[in-house]
């Protein structure tokens, strides 16, 4: 039994007490505090509010308020609110309520926190939280197979992304000097001309296909159907898939405008859309059939902001809206159904308008929104998008078709789930007698449908205070964004919606056979999701593979592969980047600095050639010693001094330690020579990369740094002590902490061993 299944025989009336009223009313407030800035947003004022974060580095944690942040904004926390409302009594009772809600809270934080943030690096710390907190409400009900596998699948393919888009922002801030967002997308004309637009590109929008879920990795979303249903209502409207559409629309006032950003926005859009409207059509579960039309209007949000008319981004702007109203209206209603009937498949649902019908009203106001009938949103949405697609630079009538294709898919869709299972007859016994829904079920689908009609019939309560202000936070001139019309006189777009409402009808009347030959073409097609199967199991057995061959339990091993890895790095770069060096003038060197010299390498050569453990050890010891003696006559006592004191305290606990320990065997002879020339390497390496260094000007900002501020800030003349104490303090205790972490480990192992051979001894 999955989760929502499970979750939903709980007592509606018992409800979830402070923990579920809390998240409501919090949610609400949030919500009401973002609507005091529409006027303000409407009038074309921009918000920003700015704390020093890593001054350092120039990272500030800034935020920005303007009209698509505020559109995001307000979505994700009225609905939210409506979600948290549905929660508690779709979840009443459940022993695990409290944590889904600090999940679900934190999560509508997390998405807040991203599309309101003007820093690159905070936009990527609120892009990673949404991950994380999406994988815990995705594997909400960890106990089945099927909730661990997607949400680890929706981990794997989302944080793949990330680590693509970090290396985009990366670059991106390098690029433009500054991580804010507002000053990069100022320089858009640099940015487009420079060698790596097209690297950076590709990184980010590697991150946002990924996070919004366009073919190739429009799999995962499907899957996401696995957490409870307010989750799906949540993720699916406003929220997580639509993080990487809100990006996208972001970057686009500085990123826009190529033939690269617009083919490969429009191709991968389109190609998302309409595979998405195929797969929706073949589903019988109602919730999987919404997850798909959520990846049609994925795929069409995206194709659309490949484009910079004016007429493309206000569809872009009012689809936004009008998805979210609906999706999560639909999704909501399918939860009442679940809640009722203990069902999803539409083949067996049927009847229930007589029973539910509060229920069936919320669902016929949201279908004919999503089908795009009049008067509602949904048709002025759709009215826009053929206008914006007619509007395509080159080639419309690709777009115009495919999106034709979608919409017409998506009429059918909206048939199967809004109609059939309350007007048609039941096919069969349901698992449960249905009943309508508890009120706080039917609240949030009813508000959203509504809404959709009343912004439907007076558009200008939409147009002034969200569309227009995002369309000029994506094309920079209010003047670009074109009026909501109802009706706006017969005209092409008037003429492919009618043409839609036919290819829609037709769908939905042959859905079933076309069900079945959809079916039997899936079958014979290569799977994505099976794909990702092999991926990991292949994924899997390189690993175990990698595993044998590098963890073979052999230290000497282990070492000759770390220092012949750091030959191998160093030395090629020096090579690659012809590094040059600057001998030092050896002919007034000192007596002392020769003897000490030899005195180490005398220590190093007879560390490598003894059979002992022992010698070895004092080899080394000299080798430190004669280290420490270079500090003294180079003036640095203090670092002299530490040097001695670690040395001898090495040398004395690790000779205490092998005489503890079993003799060693020569069969390790072989790989003396070995070992010798990758010392010899390793060495030479090393010793050319600091003669480079000492070749290049000395850079004494940070010395002069030290130097100015020890005494007036740390009250020490000591620079060393100051800077390991005070400037360093925090690396210091953790140095300390390791170290204490590693003699207790030590002195449990040695304990440990001691008693294995006193136990052995009794034995004898």
């Amino acid at each position: 039994m999955n989760v929502n299944a499970a979750t939903d025989h709980h007592d509606a009336r018992r409800g979830n007490g402070l923990v579920g009223v809390l998240p409501i009313a919090l949610s609400a407030l949030l919500f009401a505090w973002f609507l005091t800035f529409a006027p303000q947003i409407a009038d074309g004022q921009t918000l920003r509010y700015v704390i020093d974060w890593v001054p350092s580095l120039g990272i500030s944690l800034s935020f920005l308020l303007d009209g698509l942040s505020l559109t995001f904004a307000l979505l994700i926390s009225g609905i939210g609110t409506l979600v948290f409302l549905y929660s508690n009594t779709y979840l009443a009772g459940h022993p695990q309520f409290t944590r889904f809600a600090l999940f679900l809270f934190s999560f509508m934080l997390a998405m807040l926190g991203l599309v309101l943030a003007d820093n690159l690096i905070a936009i990527f710390v609120f892009w990673e939280l949404t991950t994380i907190t999406s994988y815990l409400l995705i594997g909400f009900g960890h106990e089945t197979k099927k909730g661990r596998r997607s949400a680890l699948q929706a981990l794997f393919v989302t944080g793949a992304g990330a680590l693509a888009l970090l290396a985009g922002f990366i670059l991106l801030g390098m690029t433009a000097g500054s991580f804010e967002m507002s000053v990069i997308l100022a320089q858009g004309d640099m940015l487009k001309e420079h060698a790596l637009y097209v690297p950076i590109l590709i990184l980010i929008l590697a991150g946002t296909f990924t996070k919004s879920a366009q073919f190739p990795f429009h799999f995962w979303l499907p899957n996401a159907m696995a957490a409870p249903t307010p989750v799906s209502a949540f993720l699916h409207s406003a929220t997580m898939v639509k993080a990487g559409v809100y990006l996208m629309a972001r970057l686009h006032p500085g990123l826009s405008g190529t033939d690269f950003w617009m083919w490969t926005l429009t191709i991968f859009g389109a190609v998302t859309a309409v595979s998405a409207s195929i797969f929706a059509l073949r589903q019988t579960d109602l919730k999987q059939a919404l997850a798909y039309t959520t990846l049609m209007a994925l795929g069409t949000l995206t194709l659309f902001l490949g484009q910079e008319s004016g007429y493309a981004m206000t569809a872009f702007a009012t689809f936004l809206v009008v998805h979210s109203l609906y999706k999560a209206a639909l999704f909501m209603v399918v939860g009442c159904i679940d809640h009722s009937t203990g069902t999803r498949e539409a083949d067996i649902l049927g009847g229930l308008g007589r029973v539910m019908p509060f229920t069936a009203f919320a669902a016929a106001l949201a279908a004919m929104s999503m089908a795009g009938f009049p008067p509602f949103l949904g048709f002025i949405g759709k009215e826009l998008k053929y206008a914006g697609a007619l509007g395509v630079a080159s080639e419309p009538w690709p777009v115009v078709l495919a999106i034709l294709l979608a919409n017409a898919l998506m009429f059918a869709v909206a048939g199967i789930v809004a109609l059939r299972p309350f007007w048609n007859k039941a096919a069969g016994s349901l698992p449960k007698t249905p009943h309508e829904a508890p009120w706080q079920m039917l609240a949030g689908p009813v508000i959203l449908a509504v809404l959709g009609t009343v912004f439907g019939i007076y558009p200008d309560l939409l147009q002034r205070a969200l569309v227009t202000p995002t369309v000029a936070s994506l094309l920079g001139d209010v003047s670009e964004a074109k009026e909501l019309k109802l009706w706006a006189g017969v005209n092409m777009p008037l003429i492919l919606s009618i043409v839609t409402v036919a290819g829609g009808v037709l769908f939905y009347v042959l859905h079933r056979p076309l069900r079945s030959a959809l079916a039997r073409a899936d079958d014979a097609t290569p799977s994505f999701d099976n794909g990702w199967d092999r991926f990991l199991e292949g994924f899997k057995a390189f690993a175990a593979w990698q595993t044998r061959v590098i963890q073979t339990g052999v230290l000497r091993k282990y070492m000759f592969t770390t220092f012949a890895t750091v030959l191998v790095g160093l030395g090629g770069t020096m090579i690659a980047r012809n590094v040059g060096v600057a001998m030092p003038e050896l002919s007034d060197a000192s007596w002392q600095n020769v003897a000490l010299t030899l005195l180490i390498v005398g220590g190093a050569i007879v560390a490598t050639v003894t059979s002992s453990r022992i010698a070895a050890m004092a080899a080394l010891g000299v080798v430190g010693i004669a280290v420490a003696m270079i500090f003294i006559v180079f003036s640095a006592p203090d670092v002299a001094i530490t040097q001695l004191l670690v040395e001898t305290l090495v040398v004395v606990l690790v000779a205490v330690a092998l005489l503890r320990l079993p003799t060693l065997d020569s069969g390790g002879r072989s790989w003396r020579p070995m070992d010798a020339l990758l010392a010899l390497g390793v060495g030479t390496v090393v010793t050319l990369t600091l003669l480079a260094v000492l070749a290049t000007p000395l850079d004494r900002r940070l010395t002069t740094y030290f130097e100015i501020t020890s005494w007036p800030e740390a009250f020490g003349r000591n620079i060393v002590n100051v800077i390991l104490v005070d400037f360093r303090a925090l690396d210091t205790f953790g140095e300390i902490a390791v170290v204490v972490i590693a003699a207790l480990s030590a002195y449990a192992l040695l304990r440990t061993t001691a008693k294995g051979q006193g136990t052995k001894g009794q034995g004898k």
